[in-house]
C-alpha cells in the first residue's frame, strides 16, 4: 500500500532535542508551497501500480516541522495537486502533525474540513518542567485541551508523541503521563527515548555543563515502565516506540518497517522505491530554486543486496510481525546462515525468540534492539 510524506518545514520555535530539517521563519512558505505542487506534479509516476495493479495511495503523511501551521486553504490547495497527479483511496489514513499551541477550537474546526482523518499531536509530556526542559511552546494544559477539542469536533483517529529519559522526568511522573494519555482515550501513543543528536541545542547545552546527559539507567527504567503500562490498558506495542488500540496501526508507520513504497515530497524527504533511496536537498532555498526550474534536487543510492539484507534486519526486527527467516532464505543462503549464526547467542540470553521461522525481540530484548539488529547485519 504505497504513501506519499509530506515534509512542511517551518516550526515557531526550535526544541532543544529536534534535529529535523525546518525554518523559524515563514518568509519563504508562499514560494515553499508553490515548490512542493510543482514537485508533486513532477513525481507524479514516482509510486508505480504494485504487480497486482494496486495504485492507490493509502496513506498521506503531513511531517516536519509543524505542518499544523498551515491554513486549511494551503492544505487544501496541496490536496487538489495530489488529486491531479494520484490516486487517493477514499479510506486513506490522512494524518497531519501539529503541536497543541496551534489547535484551538477555530483551527481544529478548519481541519475538519479537509480531507484530514487522523491527528498526530506533539505533547511529550504532560509536565511544564519538562516542556520547558524540550523548549516546546505549548503548555501542559494546552495539551489536554487540544486533544479534548480535537475529539469534539469528531477526531476519532489521535496519535500522541511522548518522551521518556529526560533529566526533569522522575519515574513517578512518567507513569503518570502515561496515566493521563491513557484517561484521555486516544488509541495510538508514539513515545521515544530523549536522544542526544549531534549539533542540536540539547548537544550543546549538555557539553557546556548546562544540562544533565541523558542517564541510560533512567532511560531503560521508564522503558520497561512503558511496556508494562501500555500491555495493562490493551494498547498493542507493533513496534518498538509505537502502541495502539486494536485496527489503529499507523499505516505511515507500518510503511517504513514493513518496505513498502513511498514518495517523499519537500525538503530533506526521503523516498524507497524497493530497490532505491532518494532524499531531496536539506535547505529550503536550494528546493525552492530547483523546482522554479521545474528541476528535482536529490540524491539517490541503488541498495546492494547487502544493504536490502540489512535494512530488513533493522526494521523487521522492531515489529510485532518479526523478521522472516524464509524472507531471508530467499534473498540468498549466505544471508540466512549469517543471521542464524549470529542470532544464536540472543536466543540464548533470552533477547530474541525463534517461533514459526520469525525471530521476534522480547521484552527484554526490546532494550537492545539497535544493537541486536547491526550484530545482525553483513558487513
Amino acid at each position: 500500500m504505497p504513501g506519499i510524506y509530506i515534509h512542511i518545514p517551518f516550526c515557531k520555535q526550535a526544541c532543544n532535542y529536534c534535529d529535523f530539517h525546518f525554518s523559524t521563519s515563514l518568509k519563504n512558505k508562499d514560494a515553499f508551497l508553490s515548490a512542493l505542487k510543482q514537485e508533486i506534479s513532477l513525481q507524479k509516476n514516482y509510486l508505480k501500480p504494485s504487480p497486482e495493479g494496486e495504485g492507490r495511495v493509502r496513506s498521506v503523511y503531513f511531517g516536519g516541522g509543524t505542518p499544523s501551521l498551515l491554513s486549511s486553504e494551503e492544505l487544501l490547495e496541496i490536496f487538489d495537486e495530489l488529486n491531479k497527479h494520484f490516486k487517493i483511496s477514499p479510506d486513506a489514513e490522512i494524518t497531519l502533525e501539529a503541536n497543541p499551541d496551534d489547535l484551538s477550537k477555530g483551527k481544529i474546526k478548519q481541519l475538519r474540513d479537509t480531507p484530514v482523518n487522523r491527528l498526530s499531536i506533539g505533547i511529550q509530556s504532560f509536565f511544564d518542567e519538562d516542556l520547558r526542559y524540550m523548549n516546546r511552546a505549548h503548555t501542559s494544559q494546552m495539551a489536554v485541551d487540544a486533544v479534548k477539542a480535537a475529539q469534539d469536533f469528531g477526531f476519532s483517529n489521535i496519535t500522541i508523541d511522548l518522551i521518556y529519559g529526560t533529566p526533569t522526568l522522575n519515574d513517578e511522573n512518567w507513569k503518570s503521563n502515561l496515566d493521563k494519555a491513557f484517561a484521555l482515550g486516544v488509541q495510538h501513543i508514539s513515545s521515544y527515548a530523549l536522544t542526544v543528536e549531534a549539533k542540536t541545542a540539547l548537544d550543546h547545552a549538555i557539553k557546556t555543563g548546562k544540562s544533565k546527559n541523558v542517564d541510560d539507567q533512567q532511560t531503560a527504567r521508564q522503558f520497561e515502565i512503558l511496556i508494562s503500562e501500555m500491555k495493562k490498558n490493551k494498547f498493542i506495542q507493533y513496534e518498538i516506540s509505537n502502541f495502539c488500540k486494536e485496527g489503529f496501526h499507523s499505516r505511515h508507520n507500518s510503511n517504513y518497517w514493513l518496505k513498502e513504497h513511498y514518495l517523499g515530497l519537500g525538503p530533506s524527504a526521503h523516498s524507497y522505491d524497493g530497490v532505491s533511496r532518494q532524499w531531496n536537498v536539506r535547505n529550503n532555498n536550494l528546493y525552492i530554486q530547483s523546482l522554479e526550474k521545474a528541476e528535482l534536487n536529490f540524491e539517490k543510492e541503488i541498495l546492494t543486496p547487502d544493504q536490502q539484507y540489512n535494512e530488513y534486519i533493522l526494521t523487521s526486527l522492531r515489529t510485532m510481525w518479526g523478521t522472516d527467516l524464509a524472507q531471508i532464505k530467499r534473498m540468498g543462503e549466505k544471508y540466512l546462515k549469517n543471521c542464524v549464526s549470529e542470532v544464536e547467542t540472543y536466543i540464548a540470553s533470552g533477547d530474541v525468540i525463534l517461533k514459526e521461522n520469525f525471530l521476534f525481540l522480547t521484552d527484554k530484548g526490546k532494550l537492545i534492539g539497535d544493537r541486536i539488529a547491526s550484530d545482525l547485519f553483513l558487513v
